[in-house]
């Protein structure tokens, strides 16, 4: 329970400093920390990634502007996908899985690695405005990518869904994180309900304990996440991710009997 409380912190730390990302630690986190199998862990990790979602949601939502509009439309893409994304996952045998995970981990840590690109926005337009209907095919494509990675995987897809919004319709930084966050709590609620259907039964212990670290310490990370360095924390979490990653791997191919 200790264990679980110590990890719900990390992720909620993660998620509320970043906004984007945080939630990929989850269920290496739940698999290897906790102690959980993997097919208890992912639908585990989406309750935490809604709970936290909703906490970084409330941290910001009083002074960064959230584009409702933009994530319904992400939304709206992305629940149909992250049904499709858990029925996938269901017929991957976990020892693949886990390892497809890692990879997704490492193109996470490279991508911010790599920081944040100057776009002006496919989308803008020359007042300022974002015409966003002029780039609808593009932002349904990516709201069922990011869908599937949540059904799939367990994860919130802020790292998909942020650059995504800067790039493609030219929203701020901190306003795309915002609104990246109503979008992963919609698909986040949406895989949890495709799993619910036909997952497993949840340890609601192990998810109070850890959501509810979870979210107290991500609304208190999203109200510092101002006054410190973007750029520093983006990468030594980048550093984190691919180490976990790489013992995520290791694991998955030398001990493949120990993931449940």
């Amino acid at each position: 329970m200790i264990l679980a409380g110590v990890f719900g912190a990390v992720v909620g730390l993660a998620l509320g400093l970043l906004g984007a990302g945080g939630s990929i630690l989850a269920v290496p986190a739940l698999v290897y920390g906790v102690g959980q199998p993997l097919h208890t862990a992912i639908p585990t990790s989406l309750a935490v990634v809604a709970v936290s979602s909703l906490g970084g949601i409330a941290s910001r939502a009083r002074r960064v502007h959230v584009r409702w509009r933009i994530a319904l439309v992400f939304g709206a893409a992305g629940v149909p996908a992250a049904f499709a994304g858990s029925a996938l996952g269901r017929l991957m045998p976990q020892r693949w899985l886990l390892l497809a995970f890692s990879v997704l981990m490492v193109a996470v840590a490279v991508r911010m690695l790599r920081g944040e690109e100057n776009h002006d926005g496919a989308c803008r337009t020359g007042e300022g405005g974002i015409n966003w209907r002029r780039c609808l095919p593009k932002a349904l494509g990516a709201g069922a990518a990011v869908g599937v990675l949540t059904g799939l995987f367990g994860v919130g897809g802020g790292f998909v869904i942020v650059p995504v919004l800067s790039a493609l319709l030219g929203l701020g930084a901190q306003s795309a994180v915002a609104t990246s966050l109503v979008v992963v709590l919609i698909n986040s609620l949406a895989a949890l309900g495709a799993h619910a259907t036909a997952g497993p039964r949840l340890d609601y212990t192990i998810l109070m304990i850890f959501a509810g670290v979870a979210l107290m310490v991500s609304v208190l990370a999203g109200w510092l996440a101002p006054r410190l360095s973007a750029t520093t924390l983006r990468r030594w979490f980048s550093y984190v991710v691919l180490a976990v990653a790489v013992g995520v791997a290791l694991a998955a191919i030398l001990n493949p009997a120990a993931l449940g």
